[in-house]
């Protein structure tokens, strides 16, 4: 099978032994071998440990004959670069429907969203979030909630949940746009995006928090993106008057304060 070759061809590349890999994979040698030799296939748990050791795409490693590589695809997965930034490939969204097959947006509360990362595409993390339906969005797209944490993008606050729409291909995302980005280091973060893919694999990550400086992801850390559409929140943003509303304030206040002086002089006289 090719998954088989793939994985021994992978192995070598990294110049490690099938003990050696099987260990950091919390594996047996005879199992990783069996995969290896396409005597047994890994299940999708399996497959997304493989993806995730390897910085490779499940789909690749499914479909695609490493050994008709050359080496300047070997060197793209040496640098980590190897991305499914156009969602081409098998991207492993497990969803909830309703009654009616109509899908339902899962809400992932705070003391679950430290397991997200892991769970994201097991169906029985999923299936134990709560859902609810929001009849103004599309039924054609895909939609979660997830929880804000921190105070690095106002006006939206700790305590708030963002609803995002699932971006399957990466490459649409413009940059400047709020976006929920699940990595595998930090987890859930809401961040404003800029696509830096075309240039450097990457996305930046920007607050509205000018306290928090911008920093760089790569395109292999990232597991999920959801474009911003609205947010759920305990509290009402903080209402500023720009200068022109405040000056036309001012305005209405002094003409106020001048018919008051006018009327208070007319009953002196």
């Amino acid at each position: 099978m090719i998954i088989g070759s793939n994985l021994k061809l992978l192995r070598k590349r990294i110049k490690k032994s099938q003990e050696e890999v099987a260990q950091e994979l919390s594996l047996t040698r005879s199992t990783y071998s069996g995969y290896e030799n396409g005597v047994a296939q890994p299940n999708l748990e399996g497959l997304i440990a493989f993806s995730d050791y390897y910085k490779v795409s499940i789909d690749s490693l499914v479909k695609k004959d490493f050994s008709k590589f050359v080496e300047s695809d070997w060197l793209r997965i040496d640098n980590g670069t190897f991305s499914d930034i156009e969602g081409r490939n098998l991207r492993v969204l497990t969803t909830t429907l309703d009654e009616n097959d109509e899908e339902l947006i899962e809400l992932v509360p705070l003391k679950a969203s430290a397991g997200y990362t892991s769970g994201y595409a097991d169906p029985d993390y999923i299936k134990i979030l709560p859902t609810f339906h929001l009849p103004f969005l599309s039924k054609s797209k895909k939609y979660r909630s997830f929880p804000i944490q921190g105070d690095s993008m106002p006006p939206v606050v700790e305590g708030s949940y963002v609803v995002g729409e699932y971006v399957q291909n990466w490459m649409t995302v413009r940059s400047g746009t709020p976006c929920i980005v699940i990595t595998k280091d930090e987890g859930i973060v809401f961040k404003v995006v800029h696509n830096l893919l075309e240039s450097q694999q990457s996305f930046q990550l920007c607050s509205t928090n000018t306290f928090y400086k911008p920093y760089l992801v790569n395109a292999n850390d990232v597991l999920e993106i959801w474009k911003f559409v609205n947010y759920i929140s305990p509290e009402l943003p903080e209402v500023r008057p720009d200068d022109a509303e405040l000056g036309k304030s001012m305005q209405q206040l002094q003409k106020e304060i001048q018919e008051l002086k006018s009327s208070f002089q007319k009953s002196g006289n």
